[in-house]
């Protein structure tokens, strides 16, 4: 399989040089753009995107502003869902495209459906990562406890453990060689020596500031806007961020999608698992 792609940049509407992986070569066909979960970046995507673009796709994976190769944010209240969803279109803008399909884990999917109520005609086909419009609230405190929590860690192996503490219920058929690439795709060797989580810590400061007391956004509008076209619904199965009663919703108000469980996998499936794979292959063979 050829994993080979181009590193290449954007800049944002606020001034930030943000970066993107490009995979394959622009076609007829809609580019694939993988939007990765909060704490991530673009390297979660690299063992998926190098399969996508074998099939002959592009493929086009950023790193969010302040995750990996992207600059941070100097005002920290643009670390907010509605500025990345305006980073994801001043991308599409750059590049000239007026129709893809959306691969987005956890706050990729977010973005990937406030897209579908801003740029309706954008969205050639969606594939929703364990997240939906209702969200746990157990779920979202377990983020809460880690998001911004600036460790580090002596060797690759001590990373891993780390991660295995507080992520093992997520992947309970996980073991050390899996969570030591975990590691590698989420952490990088800083300058010191240490091996640090490739994230602002900063990004946890408007979730943490959230006024608990708050009624959160009506997201159901939006997700109901992904209709029309080709949606593949993900969940794993032990997520404690989407629940089963939440995902049949989304089942039963959008009932053309395709509506996928991952086995023994919590929040989020890697989309390295042959059950996730097998399911975006058929998704994207539908895709017009």
């Amino acid at each position: 399989m050829d994993t080979s792609y181009t590193d290449r940049s954007w800049q944002s509407a606020d001034g930030l040089t943000l970066h993107f992986r490009d995979y394959g070569e622009a076609n007829d066909r809609p580019p694939v753009i993988c939007l990765h979960g909060l704490t991530r970046n673009a390297r979660d995507f690299e063992d998926l995107a190098a399969h996508i673009a074998a099939q002959g796709w592009r493929v086009i994976v950023p790193d969010m502003r302040g995750r990996g190769d992207s600059e941070y944010a100097s005002d920290t209240a643009s670390y907010a869902v509605p500025t990345y969803v305006g980073d994801v279109i001043a991308l599409l803008e750059q590049e000239g495209i007026e129709r893809f399909v959306s691969v987005g884990t956890s706050m990729g999917g977010l973005i990937t459906m406030v897209l579908a109520t801003v740029r309706p005609d954008a969205l050639a086909g969606v594939v929703l990562n364990d997240i939906g419009p209702a969200l746990e609230v157990a779920g979202l405190d377990a983020i809460k406890g880690y998001v911004g929590q600036g460790r580090s860690f002596p060797t690759w192996m001590h990373a891993a453990r780390a991660l295995e503490e507080v992520q093992g219920a997520n992947f309970p058929r996980f073991e050390m060689q899996d969570w030591i690439r975990m590691a590698k795709r989420g952490m990088a060797l800083a300058s010191s020596g240490r091996i640090v989580f490739d994230y602002d810590m900063k990004i946890a400061e408007p979730i943490l500031a959230a006024d608990e007391a708050a009624v959160p956004p009506d997201l159901w509008p939006a997700f109901e806007a992904l209709g029309g076209r080709p949606v593949l619904l993900l969940r794993g199965e032990v997520s404690p961020l989407l629940s089963t009663e939440s995902f049949a919703e989304m089942r039963k108000r959008l009932p053309e999608a395709t509506a996928v469980t991952i086995p023994q996998i919590g929040h989020a499936p890697t989309l390295d698992e042959a059950e996730a794979r097998a399911a975006i292959d058929t998704l994207l063979g539908r895709v017009a």
